[in-house]
């Protein structure tokens, strides 16, 4: 299916590895020009290699800066004042009592998870309403739904994602603008594999996978971690034109964890 990305450009923050880097191969690989976001230009420069060689004619750009930051942001609209798709992938999650979560913390969850996003959508959706055609996809969590009881904090900013991204798609009623939020459930990204680390006590990551399944997550159907292309496979065709019918939603690529029909 030809998903007509050719030529339009995509901004993914966060996307030196896991989703936001699966992201970055499938639009790569429909033709979209793509700028990678990582801290360092170490890693930035690591991801478009590793881009490359899976997509050998992929067109990438790179952005060394914390996104998570006013300067950050201001530092990437000088060099990258439009874009026609933007992926808000930034995130950071950790396993954490309640009772253990400091106001600094609760603060810094909501600035890298909610804020960052905020400051992207607020800085390219004029442009995208001034030529009437723009995706922006926020990545959240089926967290947003299943509030998480070992990491209270970061499911709050995954359902804050789903408040703002709603809110800004009847912002673009009207227009060729879209704007979503998609829902990855269990995912072996990274980041799930360290947290996995400090959750299993040293087991073998399928032995843990099995566990985590009947114990945390009983009502998957998939009863396994998705890949993170599985994830970009939704993603990325909520970024193309082919979605123009679908604004506004939450949609989900959970595994069927979310016991719900809507």
């Amino acid at each position: 299916m030809n998903l007509q990305l050719t030529d339009k450009t995509a901004l993914i923050s966060g996307s030196t590895k896991g989703i936001g880097l699966a992201i970055a191969i499938g639009l790569t690989r429909e033709g979209a020009r793509v700028i990678v976001n990582g801290r360092t230009a170490e890693a930035v420069s690591k991801a478009q290699a590793q881009i490359a060689k899976i997509v050998p004619e992929a067109k990438t750009e790179g952005f060394a800066g914390d996104l998570a930051t006013a300067a950050g942001t201001a530092k990437l609209l000088q060099q990258f004042p439009k874009v026609d798709i933007l992926v808000n992938n930034l995130g950071i999650f950790e396993p954490k009592p309640f009772g253990e979560i400091t106001d600094d913390e609760w603060r810094r969850f909501f600035e890298v998870n909610v804020l960052s996003g905020v400051r992207l959508s607020r800085a390219y959706l004029p442009g995208m309403k001034e030529r009437n055609w723009g995706r922006v996809v926020f990545i959240s969590s089926e967290s947003a739904i299943n509030t998480p009881p070992e990491m209270i904090h970061y499911g709050m900013t995954k359902t804050a994602q789903l408040a703002v991204s709603r809110g800004l798609a009847q912002s673009c009623a009207g227009t060729g603008v879209t704007v979503n939020a998609v829902l990855p459930g269990p995912t072996r990204s990274d980041g799930v594999e360290e947290f996995v680390d400090q959750l299993s006590g040293g087991k073998p990551f399928a032995e843990f996978e099995k566990e985590f399944f009947t114990n945390f997550r009983p009502s998957s159907l998939l009863k396994r971690f998705a890949t993170t292309e599985e994830v970009a496979n939704l993603v990325v065709y909520v970024c193309s034109p082919l979605s123009a019918a679908t604004n506004g939603a939450a949609l989900k690529v959970d595994g069927g964890v979310v016991q719900s029909c809507f």
